[in-house]
């Protein structure tokens, strides 16, 4: 018999990712910068936490390294699109090839090891994965609660009437797309530190470009981007669920299954937005009078 609470903790530690690269979009995207290299941010984090936590036997400190290698290798978005006024959707898969690349070359030498384990937290869940959790209502409150937060949107939202204000726009964005990196870097860390422990060229395998469609999924929400992050990673428990099982379902079947359940996700969410759009529906989470009362 199938125990829904341990299907419920599979579904967690499956989603954690995904949830810290989404939720670093988030920021990201709700400062007004669109960034497509969180493929390439992950791929870097997996790798660089994944050396530290081996050569140094501490696996928290490889995920620090980790979130620093995400925010480093973010900066040269953020100096192309917010200094050199780069097209955004160009520097971004850039930045995914340069960290697909950089992982490649960079990687060979730590193949075939295995990292060192981390100490279970409650319900014998990884820590990682309870920090994730947390981060939710810790973002939902910076965005709509803080005074940061609040500059932050209105940067994203309009960013003449931010900097007339006499808010530095582009110390905002370049801090927001940090942020967007080092969460990225948690990310793929928690998959070649917590869940594969090894590393292999290659093992982010698309989380990125999950993450960026959990973001629109989310209807760029904090909750929202938590319900997109367990709907993948529910479906990817499915599929580890139906191969154990033995079920006679094509493995690309079952491979492609979260990808599929996403691209599903998103044409709903296209056309309820064009419906919404005719319907003369307001855009989400417009500020209205309250990012002018921060002047």
């Amino acid at each position: 018999m199938i125990d829904p609470i341990a299907l419920f903790l599979l579904l967690l530690s499956a989603s954690t990712p995904i949830l810290f690269a989404a939720l670093g979009e988030l920021v990201v995207e709700r400062a007004g910068v669109l960034n497509l290299g969180v493929e390439g941010m992950m791929i870097v984090g997996a790798l660089s936490g994944f050396a530290t936590a081996y050569y140094s036997g501490n696996a928290f400190l490889g995920f620090a390294v980790a979130a620093l290698a995400g925010a480093l290798v973010a900066l040269p978005f953020a100096i192309l699109t917010q200094f050199l006024m780069s097209n955004q959707v160009a520097s971004g898969l850039a930045l995914t090839l340069f960290g697909l690349g950089l992982a490649a070359l960079f990687g060979k030498p730590v193949e075939g090891v295995k990292a060192p384990s981390m100490a279970a937290g409650p319900l014998g869940l990884n820590w990682i994965v309870w920090l994730g959790l947390a981060m939710v209502p810790a973002i939902w409150w910076f965005l709509n609660r803080s005074r940061t937060g609040l500059i932050l949107r209105g940067v994203g939202e309009n960013h003449d009437a931010a900097h007339a204000l006499g808010y530095d726009v582009r110390r905002v964005r370049i801090a927001a797309i940090a942020f967007g990196g080092a969460m990225a870097g948690i990310g793929g860390a928690f998959i070649s530190v917590a869940t594969v422990l090894q590393w292999t060229e290659g093992m982010t395998a698309g989380a990125g470009w999950i993450a960026l469609a959990i973001v629109v999924f989310s209807n760029w929400t904090a909750v929202g981007v938590l319900a997109g992050a367990w709907l993948f990673g529910g479906v990817t428990v499915l599929q580890l669920r139906l191969q154990a099982a033995g079920v006679r379902v094509p493995v690309q079947l079952l491979s492609m299954a979260p990808y599929l359940a996403t691209i599903i996700v998103l044409v709903a969410i296209s056309a309820r937005q064009k419906f919404s759009r005719r319907a003369g529906g307001a855009a989400p989470g417009s500020l209205g009078q309250d990012f002018h009362a921060l002047r």
